[in-house]
């Protein structure tokens, strides 16, 4: 199960209330926070037994009740409100994601198939068991075919959600300690990539690799003329 932690579900919460007229029973929020965490199954917030769902309510409400130490909401009996201060968070907040919708995207020279292969080529040519689209991840490593653990996850932002590349990287680092890579378009993904990894997702600000797509294509030409040598570098007796 990969719940996230409780300071990770106050901008979400705020963010619903806003959706919502700025007010929402607790009941309905409940279900519609899940989506805003792509990691999350079903069974892990509706388990049958009913202890996983009620995890899910008790980190709910711990958030509740932080942004309301904060000011951020009023918590009345079973519904929820956002105050002028949570307002003003949410709004800061969308204002920088528009800014960086805003900024002009520089030529993509490659297509999310495109690096997916050569990412499934380079691993290869290291001698990895390489392959696209497993466990909804782009592209994954392992040290050989039979290996159970995945030792390298990538992730292809060429568009969409780079919070759920982060999503998906993170819990492939929270579950098997994979070592995470994240493919970007350009300077503008890269600069926004990084204020999420600084806040939301500062967990593995350490430990994940941002690669431009100019460089996974260079790096793939480099060593597309070296397939022979890498071969027998990467020979396991």
């Amino acid at each position: 199960m990969s719940i996230p932690e409780t300071t990770r579900l106050e901008l979400p919460i705020l963010q619903e209330l806003k959706a919502t007229g700025g007010s929402e029973d607790l009941k309905y929020l409940y279900d519609r926070l899940v989506h805003y965490f792509p990691q999350l199954t079903a069974e892990d917030v509706e388990g049958t037994s009913g202890a996983v769902r009620s995890r899910w309510r008790r980190l709910v409400q711990r958030a509740g009740r932080g942004l309301e130490q904060g000011g951020e909401l009023r918590r009345e009996r079973k519904r929820w409100t956002l105050t002028a201060r949570g307002l003003r968070r949410v709004e800061a907040e969308a204002m920088q994601l528009d800014r960086a919708a805003a900024e002009p995207s520089p030529a993509r020279t490659l297509t999310h198939g495109e690096a997916q292969r050569m990412l499934v080529e380079i691993g290869a040519w290291l001698g990895y068991d390489a392959a696209m689209e497993v466990d909804r991840y782009d592209v994954v490593w392992r040290e050989s075919r039979d290996a159970p653990r995945i030792s390298h996850v990538f992730e292809v932002q060429i568009r969409g959600s780079v919070d759920s590349a982060l999503a998906r990287l993170k819990h492939a680092y929270d579950t098997q300690r994979s070592r995470p890579f994240l493919v970007i378009a350009g300077e503008r993904d890269a600069r926004f990539a990084g204020r999420r990894l600084t806040g939301s997702f500062h967990e593995i600000w350490r430990a994940i690799t941002v690669i431009g797509v100019g460089e996974l294509a260079q790096l793939h030409a480099a060593l597309g003329r070296q397939t022979e040598l890498l071969a027998k570098l990467s020979a396991r007796d």
